[in-house]
């Protein structure tokens, strides 16, 4: 039974979902890192919200951990690079909170555009200061999202609901996708020129940290609006400051900032800024929605496979989990022996999916090819680890599709190229279980076994016989036989499952009989 950890507060409804699946599920919330790090190690999936941080010192004592869960979009507070080191999945639930964000976003532009909080502040305080407070309206005003994902796309509908009219960039939305929002795809330059209000709703990168530099805010239509309800340290806070009491900014509403929690900021006390602390998840449907999320996706990849909102490995639906999962196993042992049956170091590795297999979604047969691969020099590889190990690493990894297969209803090729050449080793799927259909451009048929034997030859009289009594003499008992070749007399393979472990003297007599040119013992 898979034990779940749940670290930061979560719903009982959240909680009974694990039980109700026989998911083995402890609460303990406000531990130390210390305390964390002592416990860890007995649990397959972890639970956080903000509060709790699973550092590389946590993830190093999660000897046994496969996911960790986080109730929400952000994940600052999970060292990413050191669970895909470990091969641990890390999720988020980016959809349970999306409206909830987006209903934020447009708050804090009414907010700004009718002066609410200043307003608010100076009735209460007595004063009927109804001449100060003169506001402008949404309506034919022109929105500029920075950002265009799931959250912008529900900020873009609402805006255009206003009847505003909206500019959009973001270089991963496509002109087909614009057209389906409503909303006209521009680039950055002239967002800035034409927006009365800018909404900011993209994650922070290297590439989009102050994306609103001191630079672009010059470059804004004087008196915009700016909303950042996203990420904080995507707008210069400082250059934002000073083209407020300037007025080039005419007012900013802020869920986020740079440093939180925000006791102190730059941006305080100046003209026309609201600020909330980071409030944009905050309604009990969100809360709810994400917990029940989170709870639904680590369930479903610890019990089937199915792998949802992964931010380190590829998507796998728990409908496709199991028709992926014998492929998976084919991808895995092909990688496998071709990682075996390498010397030099890997330059590229190229994956190639014929037939029916090519129609399914192959990137974690990817994965689990490239960590077979890869396995043999790194043991405690995996397929959530692997790509980015091979990224690291330099070697490049590519993948082809073709819809027919000319012999088989499934194939899949795994070309390693290495730096004295390339090999290649193709599989197949039959009845469920895989098997390796070509080794080194010759065709045979064989079942992977734990223990096999693998012998490339000269295709001559006296060789099976010769291979046959060295095995006997050695106590190795053969299950199976299978050969394969180019021509008579040319060059051959066997690939021989055995029951006990070839020795390395074993290896060194089949490498000294007449014709061999190669010998290899392979496990699976």
């Amino acid at each position: 039974m898979p034990r779940v950890l749940i670290a930061d507060s979560l719903s009982p409804a959240a909680v009974e979902i694990f039980r109700q699946r026989g998911i083995d599920t402890d609460i303990k919330t406000g531990l130390s890192k210390d305390e964390l790090i002592a416990i860890i190690g007995d649990y397959d999936g972890l639970v956080v919200r903000s509060d709790t941080k699973p550092n590389k010192d946590v993830i190093a004592a999660a000897k046994i951990l496969k996911v960790i869960g986080r109730a929400g979009i952000g994940v600052d507070n999970i060292d990413i690079p050191a669970a895909t080191a470990a091969g641990v999945v890390v999720m988020n639930t980016p959809f349970g909170n999306s409206i909830t964000t987006a209903e934020h976003a447009i708050a804090m532009m009414f907010a700004l555009a009718r002066q609410m909080p200043a307003a608010d502040a100076s009735t209460q305080a007595g004063k009927w200061e109804k001449s100060r407070f003169m506001g402008v309206e949404l309506y034919s005003k022109t929105l500029g999202l920075i950002g265009a994902g799931n959250i912008g796309g529900i900020v873009a509908d609402r805006a255009l609901g206003l009847k505003m009219k909206v500019v959009a960039y973001d270089p991963f939305l496509s002109p087909e996708r614009a057209i389906e929002m409503g909303v006209e795809k521009v680039e950055l330059e002239e967002l800035l020129a034409r927006a009365d209000f800018i909404t900011l709703h993209t994650p922070l990168t290297d590439k989009t940290r102050n994306i609103l530099s001191a630079e672009n805010l010059a470059r804004t239509k004087k008196g915009v609006f700016i909303i950042n309800c996203a990420r904080g340290g995507l707008v210069d806070e400082a250059a934002l400051r000073a083209a407020l009491e300037s007025g080039q900014v005419g007012g900013a509403g802020f869920d986020v900032f740079t440093q939180e929690p925000a006791k102190e900021n730059v941006l305080f006390g100046a003209p026309n800024f609201v600020a909330t602390p980071h409030l944009g998840a905050s309604t009990n449907e969100a809360q709810e929605n994400v917990a029940l999320q989170v709870a639904e996706q680590i369930s479903d990849y610890l019990l089937t496979g199915a792998v949802t909102n992964a931010l380190n490995s590829p998507s796998v639906t728990a409908e496709e989990a199991p028709r992926l999962k014998p492929f998976v196993a084919l991808a895995e042992k092909l990688g496998t022996l071709a990682g075996q049956m390498l010397d030099f170091g890997v330059k590229a590795v190229d994956i190639a999916f014929e037939g029916d297999v090519s129609k399914l979604n192959v990137k974690p047969l990817s994965a689990a090819a490239l960590a077979g691969v890869l396995r043999p020099m790194l043991a405690e590889i995996n397929m959530v680890s692997a790509p980015a190990v091979a990224k690291e690493r330099g070697i490049t990894v590519s993948e082809s599709r073709q819809d027919d297969s000319p012999i088989y209803d499934n194939l899949m090729r795994i070309t390693v190229t290495t730096e004295k050449g390339k090999r290649s080793f193709a599989g197949t799927v039959v009845a469920g279980a895989p098997r390796v259909v070509e080794v080194k451009g010759m065709d045979l048929d064989a079942p992977f076994a734990p223990r096999m034997l693998y012998v490339n030859n000269l295709d001559k009289p006296g060789f099976i016989g010769a291979l046959g009594g060295l095995l006997g003499e050695a106590g190795v008992n053969i299950a199976t036989f299978n050969l394969g070749r180019i021509d008579a007399g040319d060059d051959a393979i066997a690939l021989v499952g055995v029951d006990q472990e070839p020795t390395p003297a074993l290896l060194m007599k089949i490498q000294a009989l007449p014709h061999v040119k190669e010998a290899r013992a392979l496990v699976f």
